[in-house]
């Protein structure tokens, strides 16, 4: 009896593993009979560095989620540069924090002054961006899911700490990850240990004090794909001819990117203990601002030159600058491009046809193999791919039968501009 038992548990976990096991032929079908969009890429998906993700989301009737997981070419192994995707996580993990210091008196609007003591360290005392002229977590957010604001996330970084942010990631599962660097000040090494001493403050009144934190740690992962190209351009504008290595730097890979995106946008689909740390109102801000579009901001002011509607959203519009605007639709997202890579992660909503899914892609371009020359085929190779993933896959949630209808009332944000 007991090796029959045994037998049955086993063939229940075998059931189970194959009902959670990613579609992986589905997407290229969908895009190989589309060769007129995607074959440019689709005949060499590594040299493109291609990685897809879709999840449908199935509703009972009672409006809970489940997922179906369909995949492309992903590997967790193999390197891509994550760049500005990671701010994502540090948006959660920091209002997670203000909510862990609550009862020393901190919150998320108080005036955030951030100091200095390690070399290559810079202070933040003020921000004309915001209303009140004050730095703060909550108008760090906003810069951050708005335009990506790098400097915005290197003070999240500081406020958080590299440990709790790595430790983060592993309690929710995002195992294949890392987040060691600040972004766009040349970050490594033992500089990339240091964060910064800051205060918080309440007219005028320190409320909350964090010392200067120190991360010894190094999380290794097994990575391919580290060493890429046949030169770059070094600090000292100079060409090396070797290839570029994308050793020690940060690692955020599409799966985990949905992961993260499943979780925020739908908590009520995860145990009580594997959601985050996060009030309604936390909830609403970054619903809010991950949705919003720039020309729909008052503070923080955009040019619409420099950042018109779309600057943001890479999948279905493809950063276009002309292209209309569909007003049933909103993308929530986070987006990354750097080094040739255009990478998105987003959870789109069309509240007029009762669709959503996810969609998380990571394309790249570098012809010349050199890296940091500024020269990738952005606007002829990676755009039109993300655009034209969106729009494949949104075409076909327009038509995929479901057996009850989402209501997605909770994601109709208020835009009115502050």
């Amino acid at each position: 009896m007991r090796n029959l038992s045994s037998l049955l548990l086993l063939l229940i976990i075998s059931i189970q593993a194959m009902a959670q096991q990613t579609d992986t032929l589905f997407l290229a079908k969908l895009m190989q009979g589309k060769p007129e969009l995607f074959s440019g890429v689709l005949n060499h998906p590594n040299k493109n560095e291609v990685q897809v993700i879709y999840t449908q989301v199935n509703r009972d009737q009672h409006n809970k989620p489940s997922f179906k997981t369909f995949s492309y070419n992903f590997n967790p192994q193999r390197y891509f540069y994550p760049a500005s995707t990671v701010k994502l996580a540090a948006v959660v993990f920091a209002l997670e924090k203000v909510n862990a210091l609550k009862s020393k008196g901190l919150s998320a609007d108080l005036t955030m002054l951030t100091d200095s003591n390690f070399k290559g360290q810079t202070k933040v005392l003020k921000d004309e961006s915001a209303p009140n002229g004050k730095p703060s977590i909550t108008h760090y957010i906003k810069k951050i899911l708005l335009t990506s604001d790098n400097d915005a996330f290197n003070r999240l970084f500081e406020f958080i700490g590299r440990a709790e942010i790595n430790a983060k990631l592993n309690k929710y599962g995002m195992n294949h990850s890392r987040i060691l660097n600040r972004l766009a000040i040349g970050d490594g090494g033992e500089q990339a240990r240091h964060t910064n001493p800051i205060d918080f403050y309440k007219d005028g009144k320190l409320v909350y004090h964090q010392d200067a934190q120190y991360d010894d740690k190094d999380y290794p992962l097994t990575l391919t794909n580290l060493l890429v190209g046949k030169g770059y351009i070094d600090s000292k504008e100079q060409l090396v001819n070797e290839p570029y290595s994308f050793a020690n730097k940060n690692v955020f890979t599409v799966g985990d990117q949905q992961l993260l995106m499943k979780r925020l946008m739908m908590p009520e689909a995860f145990p009580a203990k594997e959601r985050f740390n996060l009030s309604p109102a936390d909830y609403q801000l970054i619903y809010t601002y991950m949705s919003k579009l720039p020309t729909e901001s008052d503070y923080p002011k955009y040019d619409p030159k420099e950042f018109w509607p779309t600057y943001a959203k890479m999948l279905y519009y493809g950063r276009e600058k002309e292209v209309a605007l569909d007003p049933n639709i909103r993308i929530f997202n986070k987006y990354g491009d750097s080094y040739g890579y255009i990478i998105d992660n987003s959870y789109f909503v069309d509240f007029k046809n009762k669709i959503e899914f996810f969609l998380t892609a990571v394309v790249q371009s570098n012809e010349d193999g050199i890296y940091n020359d500024s020269k990738y085929e952005y606007e002829t190779v990676c755009y039109p791919f993300m655009k034209n993933l969106g729009r494949t896959i949104y075409e076909y949630e327009l038509n995929r039968n479901k057996k009850h209808l989402p209501n997605l009332d909770k994601y109709k944000m208020d835009y009115g501009n502050k």
